[in-house]
């Protein structure tokens, strides 16, 4: 902590190269804190070199028939050149940096030729074939089963061979890193991962929106898309699933249907990136077996604060299969380090016209500034027999297992810790896909499952122009493919020898099938009569709705209710209106009431239940629902903290908080009525990066105000800054005020709470004010506010 009568000892740090919008106006002008942070100043001197195009004359009159060679100036490092600094954090899928002026295109055609000989005989992904004769049927004689992703891929390419925006997900941002595993999970499964503790795969990860268009807002109203693709060393390996651990529907076959409904109305095409419309609800309410996904839907899960704070799930029960061929069910739970957290409504909305790609932007810098996002994986495991007792279908994707029932075990950790190069070669050009499994990883009956085990792969080809899109570098196994598959749009690899079949002779019977040492589908008997139905399980649509809502903390109920006033609100069709609180009533009747109430509507009979048989559930409360459960490590790394100046403004001050947040990890911003050069009370520089016009407060996850009597009198004047404290306040953000610095929150004019333990006040040059408002920033937000702002 510096002195109180002294100045500080060098200008304020900070993490300078994570940044990527806008930044002080001398580059230099802060002691760098670590290696990467001398980046933007060696771009600026390098781009300084370079005072005018010197050149230009010379593209004039007689001698322009001779171009001269181009001006040009040696990098002054590998770093001030690269896309990202990050490029170091190298993988087996990653790599190296590459060499100054490298361009691995330029590389002889060795490199992509390909060759069976000696190989196993393997799917696009790698993954060995046990058996390229047979088709997977139920029975000697039974039917052929759609489950079967090699038959699929195979024919599915071969009817491809002769030579567009994702349709959902369009909106996404993805990042390289790594997984962890924590033990030996060998007696489970056979799958690569999980085969010894400490063992590191390579991966890929993809955060999505769902509605949108790819140039959509982050922060609309959504589910978003949470998908890993694994590079393992028996093919990849893809976990595509979503920050909600349910779905809208029960079956692939009405997922064009939902899909219809959310999107824009055909016959305005508005609105974009929304549910909040005639056509959704309309929809979802004659589907009584969304309701448990609209309360996820409409609660603080669907605009997560950020991708780096937002779970993951499967959402499907997977199988587990050992060396031995023993199977388990599975569920897949991804939790962040840094906890659960989301913006409130009001917030998002204000984001989403201040900078639309806040998310991405997140993600970007957290990583760039060297605060990599953090993810344990953990799994639900469960027999057949248990799940058979339970009062809900583990194949039915609108309900969760919960907690309470079985517990999730921690197996390992994904590290992102390098951005990708470029964003469409990487993170566009990505392809997911359900279909793609490795041994020990295999699928349940889920209905919804079996559609989109076809579906994903059928839209790559669309989207990605043919059959071959696997061999798109960010696609590409780490592990060499083999098999006859050929030719098509944009094949890349160039085939050695004559030999396009197998068997055969004239190639050495190559390649291959692996036999039992590949994927060997587990062999799960057939069950009944070919029909279109499902079990009388699938039925009861509400007990887990009732079990979220009833789980969920005062102030996540209340955003319930609020979102679905708000979305209903939008609906121009009283009687859609009407059924939806009619299906509510059979969930809470405390919800229903209440949105009927804010829809200035009476209360409609409860809709007709369709389950015949009164189920009682297992667990009727359970604390893991609510974000709260996961407040994260107490931490505040990579929190974005804004720190407002002015002319005038206490040098003491503004050191002692930027060192001291930057000590804890925090993101911090000087915002100054411009960006630039500043002269703080006694006339030393203070650079802003940031204004109050470019950077709203809404953007930040708490807000402090430096003392000096001259700054503090400037900014309580300026109604810019006035706004960034009462959104904060009504937000319900950690606000501090040093010294001075209390005119500017006195001028905002808010009442506020007694005892609110997220609005300090500090003296100037308290010991205590740094450690205070950490502590304050690690509670995130005080929902009690809410009530008195309306």
């Amino acid at each position: 902590m510096a002195s109180k009568k002294g100045t500080p000892s060098h200008p304020p740090r900070s993490k300078d190269a994570a940044r990527s919008d806008s930044g002080p106006a001398a580059s230099r002008s802060r002691q760098p804190l670590r290696p990467q942070d001398e980046v933007p100043g060696l771009i600026d001197a390098w781009a300084g070199e370079r005072t005018h195009n010197a050149g230009k004359a010379a593209e004039y009159g007689p001698d322009a028939a001779v171009p001269m060679q181009g001006e040009h100036f040696p990098a002054p490092s590998a770093a001030a050149s690269a896309s990202t600094v990050s490029e170091t954090n190298a993988s087996d899928k990653a790599g190296a940096p590459a060499a100054v002026g490298q361009d691995a295109n330029a590389a002889p055609l060795s490199r992509v030729r390909n060759d069976g000989s000696g190989r196993r005989l393997t799917t696009n992904q790698g993954v060995p074939v046990s058996d390229n004769q047979h088709s997977l049927t139920a029975g000697l004689r039974g039917p052929a089963l759609l489950k079967d992703f090699i038959l699929r891929e195979k024919i599915t390419h071969f009817d491809h061979e002769r030579i567009p925006e994702r349709v959902v997900h369009a909106r996404g941002s993805g990042a390289h890193g790594y997984f962890e595993a924590y033990e030996d999970l060998s007696a489970l499964t056979r799958a690569a991962p999980f085969q010894a503790a400490g063992k590191i795969t390579p991966v890929f990860a993809r955060f999505s929106t769902v509605a949108g268009e790819r140039g959509s807002k982050d922060t609309a109203r959504d589910v978003r898309g949470f998908a890993v693709k694994f590079y393992t060393d028996e093919g990849n390996w893809d976990l595509v699933g979503n920050n909600i651990p349910v779905f809208f529907i029960q079956d692939a076959i009405k997922f064009p249907d939902l899909v219809h409904a959310v999107k824009p109305e055909p016959h305005h095409g508005m609105p974009q990136a929304a549910s909040a419309h005639d056509t959704f609800w309309d929809f979802v309410s004659l589907m009584p077996e969304s309701t448990h996904m609209l309360m996820w839907q409409m609660s603080d899960r669907a605009i997560p604060r950020s991708y780096r704070t937002m779970q993951g799930f499967g959402v499907h029960t997977f199988r587990l299969v050992n060396a031995r061929g023993e199977s388990v069910f599975c569920k897949f739970h991804w939790t962040p380090l840094l906890g659960t957290h989301s913006l409130v409504w009001d917030e998002a909305v204000k984001i989403s016209g201040a900078d639309p790609d806040y998310h991405r932007r997140d993600l970007w810098e957290a990583i760039e500034a060297g605060d990599p996002p953090e993810y344990e994986l953990g799994i639900q495991v469960f027999s057949e027999e248990e799940a058979d007792g339970f009062s809900f279908d583990v194949l039915d994707a609108t309900k969760i297992v919960p907690e309470e029932l079985v517990p999730i075990r921690p197996v390992g950790r994904m590290v992102l810790n390098r951005n990708p190069d470029n964003f469409f070669a990487e993170t566009e050009q990505v392809a997911f896909c359900t279909a793609h499994v490795i041994p020990g990883i295999d699928f349940s009956n889920d209905p919804l499952l079996a559609g989109r085990i076809h579906s994903y792969v059928d839209t790559q080809i669309s989207r990605l122009g043919g059959p071959n899109f696997h061999e798109l570098p960010i696609n590409a196994p780490v592990v060499p493919a083999h098999n006859n598959q050929r030719d098509g749009m944009h094949r890349q690899a160039i085939h050695r020898g004559r030999v396009s079949y197998e068997p055969n002779s004239l190639a050495g019977g190559c390649p291959f099938q692996a036999g039992a040492g590949g994927f060997v589908s587990f062999a799960e008997p057939a069950q009944g009569d070919e029909v279109r139905a499902r079990p009388e399980k699938f039925a009861e649509h509400y007990a887990q709705a009732t079990l979220f809502y009833d789980s969920q903390s005062p102030a996540e109920r209340r955003h319930i209710a609020d979102a679905f006033r708000f979305e209903l609100s939008k609906v121009t069709v009283p009687a859609v209106r009407r059924r939806v609180v009619s299906m509510l009533r059979n969930a809470s009747e405390a919800l229903a009431a209440e949105v009927a109430r804010g829809l200035g509507m009476a209360l409609p009979p409860a809709m007709p239940r369709v389950a015949r048989a009164t189920v009682t559930p297992e667990v009727v409360l359970s604390p893991a629902l609510s974000l709260l459960a996961r407040p994260g490590d107490g931490g505040i790394r990579t929190r974005r903290i804004a720190l407002l100046v002015a002319d005038g403004s206490s040098a003491l001050d503004v050191a002692t908080l930027h060192q001291g947040l930057t000590a804890q990890g925090a993101m911090v911003r000087l915002l100054g009525p411009h960006v630039g050069r500043l002269l703080d009370a006694d006339d030393g520089p203070l650079d802003a990066d940031a204004s109050l016009e470019n950077e709203p407060g809404v953007l930040f996850d708490a807000l402090a105000v430096a003392g000096g009597a001259a700054g503090a009198a400037a900014l309580a004047a300026d109604i810019r800054a006035l706004e960034h404290i009462r959104d904060g306040y009504r937000h319900g953000k950690p606000l501090l005020f040093v010294g001075e610095g209390r005119q500017v929150w006195d001028a905002a004019g808010i009442a506020p709470l007694d005892n609110d333990p997220l609005l300090l006040f500090a003296e100037a040059g308290a010991d205590d004010t740094v450690e205070r408002f950490v502590a304050a920033i690690a509670r995130h937000r005080y929902p009690e506010r809410e009530p008195a702002m309306l």
